[in-house]
């Protein structure tokens, strides 16, 4: 695919992913109260969810994934209802120096899993993808590489806006030591994630 096209498409995907949304507000309040471990887990599973969409769009099953609507509710609830655990957890979670919250063992593919069920439960994502690949992308002659390619740019994309807030929410976690602080912090991440499912929940 060419460069120019590629940038393009880079350029304007970025646009809408470093918008705060519900994903993105699930994944600040994780790290704030856990740190950074599990965090590389879920952006994955929010990135695939985007690939994911892609391929829907560009292969034209976009009627296909309105068959299978039911489906993609269920899926969006079952992400949504784990964010809500999460959230319950966080709020009862014992305040935890960061060092000994970020030792804490972590469920990957689960982590991976919800990030994957929260961007599969959002069908504005494959209208997103509809609207925008015709503009920059002769899909006539779209090849599998050409499709790798954005995919690609997805994952990279996806991985530096999302690191980012990550990467942030961390930093800001790091100034927070006291006991009463590291509570609150505990239950304010577990307010935003419960607002997160609930937006998730009800797109």
């Amino acid at each position: 695919m060419e460069l120019h096209s590629l940038l393009m498409f880079a350029a304007a995907y970025l646009a809408v992913v470093v918008l705060p949304g519900p994903s993105v507000g699930a994944l600040v309040a994780r790290v704030l109260s856990r740190g950074t471990l599990g965090a590389p887990s879920f952006i994955a599973g929010i990135a695939a969810g985007a690939i994911v969409w892609l391929n829907v769009a560009a292969l034209g099953l976009a009627a296909l994934a309105a068959v299978f609507a039911p489906v993609l509710v269920a899926v969006r609830y079952a992400g949504a209802a784990y964010l809500l655990y999460l959230a319950w957890k966080l709020w009862h979670a014992p305040p935890r120096p960061f060092e000994g919250a970020a030792a804490m063992p972590e469920n990957a593919a689960r982590l991976f899993w919800t990030g994957l069920a929260i961007n599969l439960g959002n069908p504005k994502a494959v209208a997103f993808f509809l609207a925008l690949l015709p503009t920059v992308v002769d899909l006539a002659g779209l090849t599998p590489l050409g499709l790798a390619e954005l995919s690609a740019v997805i994952a990279l994309v996806v991985a530096i806006v999302f690191g980012g807030y990550a990467l942030a929410a961390d930093r800001a976690r790091r100034l927070f030591r006291s006991a009463r602080s590291l509570k609150a912090i505990n239950r304010g991440s577990s307010v935003v994630m419960a607002g997160a499912a609930v937006m998730i929940a009800g797109r």
